[in-house]
């Protein structure tokens, strides 16, 4: 277990949120490193490895267009991976890996090709979405150590993420504390 996965689990757990995976290149990897650590069942809701092109659009919403078009290493496709996974499993928070992590290029994507994504609510205003974000990756090294900094990559970005909305959250109490001002 990763320590960043320790501190997604600590973070949702303490703000009482919840995250769901999709995962493509890594194969499982994320949901096995976010549920290795403790009190993982508090804020995991699940995963769905899609690994199948097909499944990213059948079990995930992905466009099926974008899929023809572009392939499944893409950025748009890394989104909406992460937000029909959170809508999918009901979670706050949807993380998604796809790429390629060899031996082969795919997609037209060369070897090391990867974007995880994230997609979470928006502080302040329930119901609304915060939308997502996406990192695009160029990685070297062979096929494993591409899909665990795959893993390591995704879930930083999550962690920037929850950071980002902790801040939001304080500037905003901050703000109510002081009148408005």
């Amino acid at each position: 277990m990763s320590s960043a996965a320790a501190e997604v689990v600590r973070l949702l757990t303490v703000r009482g949120g919840t995250v769901a995976v999709a995962e493509s290149l890594t194969g499982g990897l994320v949901a096995a490193e976010l549920t290795a650590a403790p009190g993982a069942s508090k804020a995991f809701r699940g995963s769905v490895t899609a690994y199948a092109t097909d499944l990213k659009h059948r079990l995930l919403g992905v466009d099926a267009t974008l899929l023809a078009e572009r392939g499944a290493v893409d950025p748009q496709v890394a989104a909406q991976m992460a937000a029909g996974v959170r809508k999918a499993l009901g979670a706050d928070w949807g993380i998604a890996t796809t790429g390629v992590a060899g031996p082969e290029p795919q997609d037209g994507q060369p070897v090391g090709t990867v974007f995880v994504a994230v997609d979470g609510p928006s502080s302040g205003v329930p119901g609304s979405v915060h939308g997502g974000k996406v990192a695009s990756l160029r990685l070297n090294g062979d096929r494993a150590e591409i899909r665990m900094r795959s893993v390591r990559s995704v879930l930083a970005l999550l962690l920037e993420e929850l950071a980002g909305e902790q801040t939001k959250n304080e500037r905003a109490q901050d703000t109510e504390q002081n009148g408005g001002f």
